[in-house]
């Protein structure tokens, strides 16, 4: 029962964009693992962008330069 989780900073994200994820991960390990599609979890976390950082500032003080 493979369990695969993706995580990914809040907002910007379609559901249809969420669904690719999922099937494209499900294929990945179906494809390169021989893991069956129909035990394969996946879970996408999103993140908010106050909480993640990186080079030392949060993703929301990056985007707000942008």
């Amino acid at each position: 029962m493979p369990y695969i989780n993706i995580k990914i900073t809040k907002g910007g994200v379609t559901a249809e964009q969420k669904e690719q994820l999922i099937a494209g991960a499900t294929d990945l390990l179906f494809d390169v693992l021989g893991k069956p599609r129909k035990s394969t979890y996946v879970v996408i976390d999103e993140v908010e962008t106050d909480n993640w950082g990186v080079g030392g500032e949060s993703i929301t003080v990056i985007r707000s330069r942008k």
